[in-house]
């Protein structure tokens, strides 16, 4: 098991920028893919980017393209989530996530390929 917790999450005028960090414990982070999910009011939790153990392989949502940035520091036992460009539809609660096999060949892209999860941090954009 491994333990997360997200940070960085706030409220935020439409345009702006956000960091989210999520700090992991308590197994080997840097043989597992991690991910970040948002969930808003009353919608199914979805990807927004993920990135796999070694840091070479990324994947974004299509509405996050060119504006979101996933990144990890292994030594730092943490990933980051940089948010550009924020727009109000990006309000949600943002969970951060540790894949569930280690050394992946190829990127977890789905929930299935995830069992960790933090509590989440809440992101608002004001318009």
């Amino acid at each position: 098991q491994v333990q997360l917790v997200e940070s960085g999450g706030g409220l935020v005028q439409a345009g702006g920028s956000l960091r989210l960090s999520c700090a992991a414990s308590g197994r080997t982070f840097s043989t597992y893919d991690m991910g970040w999910f948002r969930q808003a009011s009353g919608k199914e939790r979805d990807l927004v980017a993920a990135i796999n153990w070694s840091g070479r392989s990324t994947t974004y949502a299509d509405s996050v393209k060119g504006r979101f940035t996933i990144s990890r520091d292994n030594a730092k036992n943490t990933v980051y989530l940089q948010m550009n460009s924020l727009k109000p539809e990006d309000t949600a609660v943002y969970h951060c996530a540790a894949g569930s096999v280690p050394t992946r060949p190829s990127l977890a892209r789905t929930r299935n390929g995830y069992n960790n999860w933090g509590p989440g941090t809440q992101v608002t954009v004001s318009s």
